[in-house]
Parts: structure tokens; C-alpha cells; sequence
């Protein structure tokens, strides 16, 4: 549908930017929130440098780990390293709060509106900023659920229990034996909600959620919408940024906006009706509260 020769990048100067976005905004009768990891980098969730180096020390001594990443893809001998290091991932990229107030911020900015959120961020900010569950479709799933590895059965599991209890009863970069998840059905390790392979369970909650979303897309086809683009890369395109895309080119009433450093970028085809912002997200949101106040 579209050229990858006519992605165009905004000309106009930041400020501009700015007004117009506030004024696409305010004009919204809905806003569709596309969430990528640049939101929650911009709220202080990094994977690497001080904040790695602050939970993680004797892991970088040990294995010479450069983030948080790396760490997460290592093949550890026992089940009881492996959970000390991923129950510390975990807690603090799930049940800690977010270095920043940019998810705040941005409830701040559209509670008020007809909106819904759908976002590859499995680390909950959502919630925890105050935006209704029910307007919430977490498409890669959720560092505070684990499921079966096999897996048996569609069904997830609340953590937070567990992973507060390794995070405070480990010791010399292992868990107790005995704190090691494994499926009350089956007796299989359990692992993370996450969307790695095809073993990735959509438990009721997705489907009931991805449900939401397409009824709010349909319900307000049409209408003067906003698809609100934030920190959205190219590792998933298909998720969030190219239907953002087609349904802005198939809505003459939408308006597409993109807030993303370094790939703040649109189609040519929607040029006329996209705000693209390449700045900080953290430092646009509080721009665009200051004009509110």
C-alpha cells in the first residue's frame, strides 16, 4: 500500500509541531495509542549502563554482561540462577516504579478523551499511571504473568508473589530451590508471558482484550481520530506502525502522529493529515501538559 521511497519526514520546526499536535488533539473524538519501547525508554526503563550496573553487578563480574538483554538470552547451568537473575529483571522492569512521570503525563493528557491503548510494553506502565484496563490491548504480553513451557493449556499466571519472594530470598546469585515455578497442571517448568516463539499463550485475557480493540476501531470508523504513535521501531511494524498507516490513508477525517527520535517518519500519502516529532517523548508530553496548564 505504501512506497518505502515516500516516507517523508517533517519539515516544520519543533514548535509548530507541537501546536499542531495539541490542536489534532484537542479536535479528536478518539485517540488510538500505539506504544513501543521508546515510551518506556523515555521514562527511565533502560537495559543498560547505571541502571544495569546498580541491580546486576555481580552478573556483569561474572558473565561480563553488557545489558540487561544480553543477561536474558544466556543459557544458565541451574534453574535457580537463571530465576535470580530473571526474577530481579523482572521486579524491577514490572512491579518498580518508572524512573519518570512520562506514562503519568500522558494520562494526564488524555483521560479525559474516548481513547484505547495498544502497545508491545510488557512492563504494565500502563496500568500503574491510572489508564483503564479495559482500554488496554498488551499484544506481546506481560513480565507480571508466566505460562506453562510446554505449554499445556491456555492459561497465565500472576507472578508478583513469587518474584518478590526470589528477589528477597536469594543469595550468592541463586533462589531457593524450592521457589522455582513450574505448571500446577503438568509439572513443566514455567516461563515468561512473552511473545518469543509459537509457544507465546494468548490466554483469555489477550483474546478478550484484542476483542476491545477491534470493536473500538470499528466502532468509531470514521470519526475524527488520532493514532498516536510513540516510540514505535521497526522491529514490529506490523503491530502498530503500518496500520496506523493504512487506517489514517482509509479515514480522511484521521490524523497520524509519530513521536519517535531519530524515526519520527510517515508516508508521503499521509503527509498532509501526520505530525511526525523526532525529540524525546518524555520532553514532548511535558510540552504539550504546559500548553494544558
Amino acid at each position: 500500500m505504501f512506497s518505502r521511497m515516500s516516507i517523508t519526514r517533517s519539515t516544520e520546526s519543533y514548535s509548530e509541531n507541537i501546536k499542531q499536535l495539541k490542536d489534532a488533539l484537542d479536535a479528536a473524538e478518539a485517540v488510538v495509542i500505539g506504544a513501543g519501547a521508546g515510551l518506556s525508554t523515555a521514562a527511565g526503563f533502560t537495559y543498560s549502563g547505571e541502571r544495569f550496573k546498580k541491580y546486576f553487578s555481580d552478573f556483569i563480574g561474572k558473565y561480563g554482561f553488557s545489558d540487561m538483554y544480553s543477561g536474558g538470552f544466556y543459557q544458565f547451568e541451574t534453574p535457580e540462577e537463571h530465576w535470580a537473575y530473571w526474577s530481579r529483571y523482572i521486579f524491577i522492569n514490572r512491579y518498580a516504579d518508572a524512573p519518570k512521570p512520562t506514562y503519568n503525563k500522558l494520562f494526564e493528557l488524555i483521560k479525559d478523551k474516548d481513547y484505547f491503548v495498544i502497545t508491545t510494553n510488557v512492563d504494565h506502565c500502563f496500568q500503574k499511571a491510572g489508564f483503564d484496563k479495559a482500554r488496554l490491548f498488551y499484544t506481546q504480553g506481560d513480565y507480571g504473568l508466566f505460562q506453562c513451557s510446554v505449554p499445556c493449556r491456555s492459561e497465565t499466571f500472576d507472578n508478583e508473589e513469587i518474584i518478590r519472594g526470589m528477589v528477597n530470598e536469594q543469595k550468592d546469585m541463586r533462589v531457593p530451590s524450592e521457589l522455582i515455578p513450574v505448571c500446577p497442571h503438568c509439572g513443566k517448568p514455567l516461563v515468561m508471558n512473552l511473545r518469543a516463539d509459537d509457544k507465546f499463550v494468548e490466554d483469555d485475557g489477550w483474546r478478550e482484550a484484542a476483542k476491545r480493540y477491534e470493536s473500538f476501531l470499528q466502532t468509531r470508523s470514521g470519526r475524527r481520530i488520532l493514532f498516536l504513535e510513540l516510540g514505535v521501531g521497526y522491529n514490529t511494524p506490523v503491530i502498530i506502525k503500518y496500520p496506523f498507516w493504512r487506517m489514517t490513508k482509509q479515514n480522511q477525517n484521521a490524523i497520524y502522529a509519530c513521536v519517535n527520535r531519530g524515526e519520527a517518519v510517515c508516508p508521503g500519502e499521509i503527509a498532509k493529515r501526520s505530525v511526525c516529532i523526532d525529540r524525546d517523548i518524555e520532553k514532548v508530553l511535558y510540552d504539550l501538559c504546559r500548553i494544558n496548564t
